[in-house]
């Protein structure tokens, strides 16, 4: 009777060990077939989740614009006043819904390229009014004149036509002319060939970006999404030395397992630069964990703060000889024009840049840019990408409606929201194909684990219990 107990007490404790070693091995063994999976899905090309996700994103994405409007042109253009601005929005539009194009894989070097289509839908719904809203704005076409064409004659030659268009400093446009172009009238009286049509994003609808190359992570998951070259160019020369790198992927996905300690690049053709992100908090998302990289104030610090802008800085009126923060020059860029872009309302930008606007309040919460990336796929399931469009403005003895300009003037037009979020439907697919089957294996893994420690203990210590009671 004695050796049936023992023999079942030892039967039972090395069934613990068993199923402990066991719930051990799948740890493992479990993390190599998530590993293995991710992989599989993760890579761009015909028939994964992530290629379907990449061809057309499944989330709705919009595009919010808040709109300065200067309210007192008069006094700025007489008197060089400080200009008072009241932003009005937001203006919603809905965006990148056109699915890629042109998609096209080369296996020889294991990328797929394509052109992203542009196109905008007003949302009324999400708006605070209509396209027709209209705005007192700086007048594109006049404040870029004296940048473009530097030369005096020249400049004497485009006074007369802006005086004969009846242009000014400012102008009134509708929502739909600032945003989408209008046809100027003193450019339209200009007798060389050029495009009278401006607009802040003019041209947008029906034009595409890119040519995109990027590796699709057959060979090495670790380059999947990463752009390879952009337009056929592996660099922008806009920017001297490295900034002039196109670096990164385009910011919907990165490489899958993407650790905290990873500084997130990614290449933003809209501010004509790569840029990073860095981890800032953890967050649950419709019940999925991701972490959200934000940009840090570093990307836009001055070259004194940051030696590693020094490239960045490519003007001396703005920056006060690099040492000012905050806004970049990408009239390079902009075939000339003196566009420069910042954060909303000049977050983290230094005093002096916005010392000539009233009516600013920049707030970290509503002006930072953001993305959350579900850190095993790499995805990006939810951003906020905000940016101020600003125009420079500077005296010009040859030109009447900026000749009475004491100083220098960085316009703030326009800031922009541009956000997705993860659909519900989206987001429970996530949940039940990635999160769930990891949650479940994990939980597997710790119930055999626990239980089998838990079973070769108790039984262990019966076993000694009846051998310490049959030999007293």
């Amino acid at each position: 009777m004695g050796c049936d107990r023992n023999c079942g007490l030892i039967a039972g404790a090395v069934i613990g060990a068993v199923l402990a070693v066991f719930g051990g091995i799948l740890m493992p063994v479990g993390d190599m077939l998530i590993q293995k999976t991710i992989k599989k899905e993760v890579v761009l090309e015909e028939g994964t989740i992530a290629f379907k996700n990449w061809v057309k994103t499944g989330t709705e994405v919009y595009r919010q614009f808040w709109i300065f409007d200067v309210q007192n042109p008069q006094e700025v253009a007489v008197n060089s006043s400080n200009i008072k601005v009241k932003q009005r929005g937001p203006y919603t539009y809905r965006v990148r819904y056109l699915a890629k194009e042109n998609i096209t894989q080369d296996p020889e070097d294991n990328t797929v390229s394509f052109v992203q289509p542009k196109g905008a839908i007003f949302e009324p719904s999400l708006s605070v009014g209509t396209e027709n809203d209209t705005f007192t704005v700086l007048n594109l076409a006049v404040a870029a004149a004296p940048h473009i064409y530097q030369n005096s004659f020249v400049q004497v030659v485009l006074n007369s036509l802006i005086k004969k268009s009846k242009s000014s400093m400012f102008q009134t446009r509708t929502l739909k002319e600032l945003l989408w172009g209008y046809k100027d009238p003193f450019l339209s009286l200009v007798p060389y060939p050029i495009s009278t049509t401006v607009g802040v994003f003019y041209p947008y609808n029906n034009t595409v970006d890119g040519v995109y190359k990027v590796f699709n992570g057959k060979d090495n998951i670790s380059k999947v999404a990463i752009i390879d070259s952009y337009k056929g160019k592996r660099n922008l020369s806009y920017w001297p030395s490295y900034c002039d790198m196109i670096n990164g992927t385009d910011a919907s996905s990165f490489p899958p397992f993407v650790e905290k300690s990873r500084v997130l690049q990614f290449f933003a053709s809209d501010i004509c630069r790569s840029i990073y992100a860095v981890f800032g908090s953890e967050v649950d998302l419709k019940g999925i964990p991701v972490y959200r990289f934000v940009l840090p104030s570093k990307a836009f610090a001055s070259p004194v703060q940051n030696p590693d802008n020094h490239c960045f800085c490519t003007e001396k009126i703005i920056s006060n000889n690099c040492t000012s923060y905050g806004v970049l020059d990408i009239s390079k860029c902009k075939e000339g024009k003196p566009v420069y872009i910042s954060l909303p309302h000049f977050l983290h930008a230094s005093p002096d840049v916005s010392e000539a606007i009233e009516g600013l309040n920049p707030n970290e919460e509503e002006h930072k840019t953001y993305l959350d990336v579900e850190p095993i796929t790499g995805f990006t399931l939810q951003f906020a990408k905000r940016l101020q469009v600003n125009i420079l403005v500077k005296p010009a003895r040859k030109i009447e409606a900026l000749k009475s300009l004491k100083r220098h003037y960085l316009v703030p037009i326009l800031w922009l929201n541009e956000t997705g979020t993860i659909g519900d439907e989206k987001a429970e697919m996530f949940r039940s194909q990635v999160i769930g089957k990891i949650k479940l294996l994990g939980t597997v893994e710790m119930v055999l684990l626990g239980v089998g420690v838990v079973m070769f203990v108790a039984f262990m210590i019966s076993y000694c219990a009846c051998r310490s009671k049959k030999v007293k």
